[in-house]
């Protein structure tokens, strides 16, 4: 039965499929075409607004009084920020670094630092002793909590982290009551009016910024066949504050990725091109977590290496990630056949042995024409697992650095929204896990019946697979199929059969089964759906968005609907 114009709710459901997948569409793109529209503009408006991403540079500013052109809104900016200005000022004024020589700073830095040295107020001195109380033997620590705290920090005066308490990293809760502290010192030493007069500095660093920053996010969004898209959640922010030093630090939590840097001077340009390959791919081994998972026997191998990253070797995802934007790098950086070869080596050595064969499939992408989030399971795919652990098995992985000194350091911290590595539930079918995977990327096209087939298939060998009664449930919604849609959504989210141990699938057919009530009219029954998805732990962030963006619509439909 078609319902568009019997239910356009529902309509709208099924042009609303899961974002993991309703963004993932071909483009008609030639390999190698760039993206135009991502060229990053960065404008010399105040601050307090980002600067954002623009299609081209703006026209010429009138004579009697320069104005800049309005940039569209993008998730890709680069900033100063007010909150890590004020944590900035209060950590010297705490006396951190005091004893360091500023002999080679810039003088913008070892000015404010002199200066907030001879402040006096009982804030300053609350803040000083709650630095005291809070030190750290290593200052590369100390520095790391607080940049973290200036980075979810809300706006001034009261500093609230925008984040909920269960989401912030570990270092912000380390200083718990800390903002109260700073919104006082915040206000007794006028920082405000510190901060207005420190703009024209600041706007300058960013325009400066401009052409290295813009060619970094040209060069890899355009070799990734990607396109920018304002309306998703996820984040990439460049922070601009001079008095971090030459420290460039760079942290992702959840889905907002960040790095301080201190100005325009000698911009690291491999170390912004790696966070931001890290905000375009991180994505990709969670969304298809059952085509990497066939891969996990070479991560088994390689979490024995010393070199790797400690905070990989148990979250297979991010080490898939990892890899993955290391192979990319090797493709852009500008490098000789013999400096590829020994950066292969070297992340052999490293552990990171999934690099090699994933850069060995790179010039499959470039041959295609779909962008990569289309194409990685396809990448993925190619990686011939047996002939990899054969190789590997005969590597000698390198023995472990010495601890690094992190008190003049570029340091790179994630705080990464782990996820299981693979649902139990899919199976350990290569057969099996390529239907679900091909029936993922019919969806993306809108292709229902190519779809449904490859759904059906693994139903047939596997009746209550979650993940394929979930696309079918998407394939319905995509045929303007209410009531199988609902039958379908309703199995995976009560009884026998519900999705329990898939809360990816759980939390959105809860979701799903809401729009269609909602589409109907029953909004007390959508309301509960919505209630249930966000009750689902472990599920997406991006479907507990959707979840409370429900209950706020339903809310106004219900008071609407009041006499």
């Amino acid at each position: 039965m078609h319902l568009s114009k019997k239910n356009p709710k529902l309509n709208a459901a099924s042009d609303r499929l899961d974002d993991s997948r309703r963004r993932a569409r071909t483009f008609d793109a030639k390999p190698g075409f760039a993206i135009i529209g991502l060229f990053l503009f960065l404008s010399a408006a105040p601050s307090s607004h980002a600067q954002k991403v623009k299609s081209a540079p703006p026209p010429p500013p009138p004579a009697a009084r320069p104005q800049r052109e309005t940039a569209p809104v993008t998730n890709i900016t680069v900033d100063a920020s007010e909150p890590m200005f004020a944590t900035m000022c209060a950590l010297l004024a705490s006396g951190f670094e005091a004893n360091v020589s500023a002999e080679n700073w810039r003088p913008l830095r070892a000015q404010l630092r002199d200066r907030m040295q001879h402040q006096q107020g009982p804030a300053v001195e609350a803040i000083r002793e709650y630095y005291k109380q809070h030190d750290s033997a290593d200052p590369g620590a100390a520095l790391s909590r607080y940049l973290w705290f200036g980075l979810v920090a809300g706006p001034a005066p009261d500093f609230k982290p925008i984040m909920r308490r269960e989401d912030l990293p570990p270092e912000v809760l380390a200083l718990e009551g800390f903002n109260e502290l700073l919104s006082k010192y915040y206000q007794e030493q006028n920082i405000h009016q510190l901060w207005r007069q420190m703009q024209p500095a600041y706007n300058s660093e960013i325009e400066r910024m401009h052409e290295a920053v813009s060619q970094i996010v040209f060069v890899a969004t355009g070799y990734l066949r990607a396109m920018a898209r304002p309306s998703e959640q996820r984040t990439f922010t460049i922070i601009v504050e001079p008095l971090v030093g030459h420290i460039t630090n760079v942290r992702n939590f959840g889905d907002h990725y960040a790095i301080v840097l201190s100005g325009a001077e000698d911009i690291p340009a491999d170390v912004v091109r790696h966070a931001y390959l890290h905000f375009m791919l991180d994505p990709l081994p969670l969304r298809y977590s059952h085509v990497v998972a066939v891969k996990r026997p070479l991560f088994e191998k390689a979490a024995s290496a010393p070199r790797l990253a400690p905070d990989l070797k148990d979250d297979y995802p991010s080490f898939f990630a990892e890899c993955m934007v290391r192979a990319v790098e090797l493709k852009l950086r500008r490098m000789s056949p013999g400096e590829r070869d020994a950066g292969l080596e070297r992340n052999d050595a490293d552990g990171y042995v999934l690099v090699r064969p994933l850069f060995a499939a790179l010039p499959k992408f470039e041959g295609a024409e779909p962008a990569m989030e289309l194409f990685f399971p396809d990448l993925v795919r190619s990686i011939d697992v047996a002939a990899e652990l054969k190789r590997v098995s005969t590597l000698q992985f390198a023995s472990a650095d010495r601890q690094r000194n992190t008190s003049d350091l570029s340091v790179e911290e994630v705080a990464r929204r782990r996820a299981a590595i693979m649902p139990g539930t899919v199976p350990n079918d290569a057969d099996a896990i390529a239907a679900l995977t091909e029936g993922e990327r019919r969806i993306a096209e809108k292709n229902a019946r190519a779809a449904e087939a490859s759904f059906q298939r693994v139903v047939a060998k596997y009746p209550d697979q979650p993940r394929a009664w979930y696309g079918l449930g998407l394939v319905a919604l995509l045929d303007h199929d209410g009531p199988r849609a609902k039958e379908v959504f309703g199995r995976l989210t009560a009884g026998e059969h519900a999705a329990t141990s898939d809360p990816m699938v759980l939390a959105w057919s809860h979701i799903y089964l809401a729009r269609i009530y909602d589409g109907e009219g029953q909004l007390r029954q959508a309301e509960a759906e919505y209630q249930a998805a966000l009750t689902v732990e472990g599920g997406p962030e991006q479907a507990r968005q959707a979840a409370q963006k429900g209950l706020a619509d339903t809310a106004r439909e219900k008071s609407v609907e009041r006499p």
